[in-house]
């Protein structure tokens, strides 16, 4: 397992946010670029939210995944307005069904990517603390900010494996590769949450008492700007219902 996933915080790099801004940030960008907007002002400002895992992501130095992400947004959004004036029938259908599935969940998913990989758990248990949520949501969240980052790790493993005994996709032996690295996921997976679970509650999650923790989380300038960002969002609609009144 990595030494970043028992660290009490992450390294300096990128913009560093508090795991409450990140939250926010992932929720608004799953309501307003998921939705598409509620209404036609803020469906404008829906690529203005699109941008900040983007931007996340370069100023993190993961440059395969910002060109990853701008090819699939960036991409999607381009051929929308370039090909959709021009097709009818069919092709518009398609070519608006996968451009509208990458512009709507693409954002979204990697806002949730950027959140674990860059949060540990305790600083996510800190900021859950301070948002003074129960224990029976800090602890399986918890959990779970874990479990994704070892399953991942577990499977780079396994494929690995498998790649020393040359099985893999293309080598005819298709079928062999899902049992023997399907399988063993599988088996890592229930193993893992069981593992994890027990260890959160040694930890003390589940104490009766209050429990201390050593990293240092708060709000910063930049959170204040992203949080302003997400208060524009949902203002924007709101304005427009009072307005239309």
């Amino acid at each position: 397992m990595r030494q970043e996933l028992l660290a009490s915080q992450k390294s300096g790099r990128g913009i560093l946010l508090d795991p409450r801004t990140k939250l926010a940030l992932l929720i608004t960008i799953s309501v307003f670029v998921l939705s598409g907007g509620i209404g036609v002002n803020s469906r404008q400002f829906a690529p203005v939210l699109s941008a900040v895992p983007l931007i996340l992501m370069l100023t993190e130095g993961a440059w395969k995944g910002s060109c990853i992400y701008f090819a699939l947004y960036g991409g999607s959004y381009l051929l929308q307005i370039l090909s959709l004036p021009y097709l009818s029938g069919l092709p518009s259908f398609f070519v608006a069904a996968i451009c509208g599935f990458l512009m709507r969940f693409v954002p979204g998913i990697m806002m949730g990517y950027i959140t674990v990989k860059t949060t540990t758990v305790s600083e996510f248990v800190a900021a859950m603390k301070k948002l003074h949520l129960p224990e029976q949501i800090i602890i399986p969240m918890s959990v779970i900010f874990r479990f994704f980052p070892t399953v991942v790790e577990e499977y780079n493993a396994i494929g690995d494996a498998m790649k020393m005994r040359g099985i893999r996709f293309g080598g005819g032996k298709a079928g062999a590769m899902l049992e023997y690295r399907l399988v063993p996921v599988i088996m890592c997976s229930v193993k893992i949450g069981e593992e994890l679970s027990a260890a959160a509650l040694t930890r003390g999650l589940g104490g009766p008492v209050k429990r201390t923790n050593i990293c240092e989380i708060g709000f910063h300038v930049q959170d204040i700007l992203f949080l302003l960002l997400c208060a524009v969002a949902f203002a924007i609609p709101i304005a427009t219902m009072i307005a239309g009144r």
